[in-house]
């Protein structure tokens, strides 16, 4: 290797009262700050940095130049009352940001072994990602954000302080949930829910807005929006209508498909609409 390509190697930097167990895997670039603790099987990609006063338990893996700040505890044992140490992994995307107090636990024999949180995702301080959830790309949780074990939370949503969110529920990409709500229900791709308990209070426009959407799919979204949440019929039946009317529109369809999936929760509706039955 030439000088100029040795030179162009991250240095990797680790505080000398920094714990890195043996066995643990750390990878190009990466800084590991004062008081900080790796365990044996944990796994940090090119450019990491826990910037002091941060563990890493478990069999986590965290991706490149994700940044984990003080106080954060990531894949120490689930909240599980029913956890027995199976073996079970953290997995955490390129690009994050995780703040002051964050947690964030692996799986459980009960949910598939496995907790997975995607690329470019911002937790702020003293939010909770709790055993066996799937979290998508790009998405925010503000401070004291709290995601129960199993849930599902698709790409660009944004949950906003204080929101605490129930097990097996599904949040949609997209999707708004507000400050201080309590999420019982699934919550369509693109919706918007406030309230404790949380009701389903429109599309999140501005966050359609922001990404990019044209007026004509926005546009189009309100329409679907309001047959399916109408008086008549039952939620499925509203569906099939929608689903025929919008057949060349694939974000109505990607709202259809999510509640055809379906889950354990119902879906989230508006407070004078019919229930999701």
């Amino acid at each position: 290797m030439s000088e100029v390509q040795a030179s162009a190697v991250p240095e990797t930097r680790i505080h000398p009262s920094a714990v890195v167990e043996d066995g643990a895997v750390i990878g190009a670039g990466v800084e590991i700050g004062p008081f900080c603790h790796v365990g044996p099987e944990a796994r940090l990609g090119d450019g990491v940095r826990l910037v002091s006063h941060v563990v890493v338990a478990g069999r986590t893996t965290v991706g490149p130049r994700t940044r984990i700040y003080p106080f954060a505890s990531i894949g120490h044992p689930p909240q599980d009352l029913k956890f027995r140490g199976e073996d079970s992994t953290l997995t955490i995307g390129a690009d994050c940001q995780i703040r002051e107090g964050v947690t964030m636990n692996p799986g459980t024999a009960g949910g598939g072994l496995a907790t997975v949180v995607g690329d470019s995702c911002a937790f702020l301080a003293n939010s909770h990602v709790g055993h066996d959830c799937r979290v998508g790309n790009h998405v925010v949780f503000s401070n004291n954000v709290m995601l129960a074990g199993h849930c599902q939370v698709g790409d660009y949503a944004i949950l906003g302080g204080g929101a605490a969110v129930i097990q097996f529920a599904r949040v949609g990409a997209h999707s708004f949930v507000g400050g201080l709500s309590g999420l019982e229900n699934d919550l369509i791709p693109y919706g918007m829910a406030v309230g404790n308990r949380a009701y389903l209070s429109g599309l999140n426009i501005i966050g359609l807005q922001r990404r990019g959407f044209s007026r004509e799919e926005i546009h189009a979204l309100r329409r679907a929006y309001r047959l399916l949440f109408a008086l008549e019929g039952t939620l499925m039946e509203r569906v099939e209508d929608v689903a025929a009317e919008f057949d060349q529109h694939p974000i109505v369809q990607e709202i259809l498909a999510f509640i055809r999936e379906g889950g354990k929760r119902s879906v989230c509706t508006p407070r004078e609409a019919p229930g999701a039955a």
